[in-house]
């Protein structure tokens, strides 16, 4: 690996070889989500705890501060909203040279496996990866299934992982689902996991987060789970505690029942 792609590979995941991602780039296609109306201000109290920031360029320009130390993963795909019949229709929204401007550490792209726009949308990855390649920006893909919740499955997954790898994808981002170790065992790059729908039990969250690590996803992208908590900066820290100190999720929820109290 280039001395350029290492840089940016170490930014984006730490020399314990794990990571933690914020995901913040909901609004892409859902709009206005709940307590994401505005980023910048839902993303401030969160940093000190998370490796990477996962937003849009408009986003990146219009509320996160220059000075942050936080690395950036940009998303670059885009081309549908959730008033579309169906969201498997994306495509590059960002030019390599924008990418070069805004200094992101690595980009993110969705890639919908089985849709009907599974051609278009691996040849997208493939066409990104050729652009990003020469530059060292890792690319980051993120096996979407849309509204077909039913696809979270570890042969479809571990189907998906693989063939975004094989494509040229630095990361891959995916599900927890049962099974998981045949996920990350069939990737030769790195899983992170997937947040998934807001789920009203704290517990739940740290429990799949640390059975996904065990089964060997190095981190996770998370995004509602935290940022829609009650207690964003309790469950943050919580994260990170899983993540970076090897917490077990009962210790983790105690950190997060007794954080900032």
């Amino acid at each position: 690996m280039d001395w350029g792609k290492a840089n940016r590979m170490s930014k984006v995941i730490k020399p314990d070889g794990n990571c933690f991602y914020l995901a913040m780039d909901h609004g892409y296609f859902q709009g206005p989500v709940t307590k994401l109306e505005n980023v910048g201000k839902a993303a401030a109290p969160l940093l000190e705890f998370v490796d990477a920031l996962f937003v849009t360029r408009g986003v990146l320009r219009a509320q996160i501060s220059p000075s942050t130390e936080t690395a950036i993963i940009l998303r670059v795909s885009g081309g549908t909203s959730m008033a579309s019949p169906d969201l498997a229709n994306e495509g590059i929204t960002t030019s390599i040279d924008e990418i070069l401007r805004l200094n992101v550490a690595a980009v993110g792209f969705s890639v919908f496996v089985g849709s009907d726009y599974e051609h278009q949308s691996l040849l997208d990855l493939a066409e990104l990866v050729n652009r990003c390649e020469p530059y060292n920006i890792p690319v980051m893909a993120v096996t979407a299934v849309g509204r077909e919740m039913e696809k979270r499955d570890a042969r479809y997954l571990a189907m998906a992982c693989r063939i975004c790898s094989e494509i040229g994808a630095s990361v891959v981002k995916t599900y927890y689902c049962e099974d998981f170790e045949k996920v990350t065992t069939g990737c030769p790059v790195p899983v992170v996991i997937a947040g998934g729908p807001k789920t009203n039990n704290d517990l739940e969250v740290l429990e799949f987060v640390y059975k996904g690590m065990q089964a060997g996803a190095i981190g996770v992208n998370l995004g509602r789970n935290i940022w829609q908590n009650d207690r964003p900066r309790a469950m943050a820290r919580a994260l990170q505690g899983i993540i970076h100190q090897s917490l077990t999720p009962k210790q983790a929820f105690e950190l997060f029942q007794t954080f900032e109290r």
